[in-house]
């Protein structure tokens, strides 16, 4: 299994890192450890759904 680190999730979503590293932390992004200051994330991960855009209903 490969890890890719927040940078290179990052441009692989289309996000910042800073927002990569925010899923992290609140533990959205499934796989992702944490190694000193570098957080490890299974290439085959998944982007998790965007909860701060609510969807309409209809």
């Amino acid at each position: 299994m490969e890890y890719l680190t927040t940078k290179e999730l990052a441009e692989k979503w289309g996000i910042s890192r800073r927002r990569v590293s925010k899923l992290c932390q609140e533990g959205r992004v499934t796989g992702a450890i944490l190694k000193g200051k570098t957080w490890l994330i299974p290439d085959t991960t998944e982007k998790p759904n965007d909860q701060r855009i609510k969807m309409l209903e209809e």
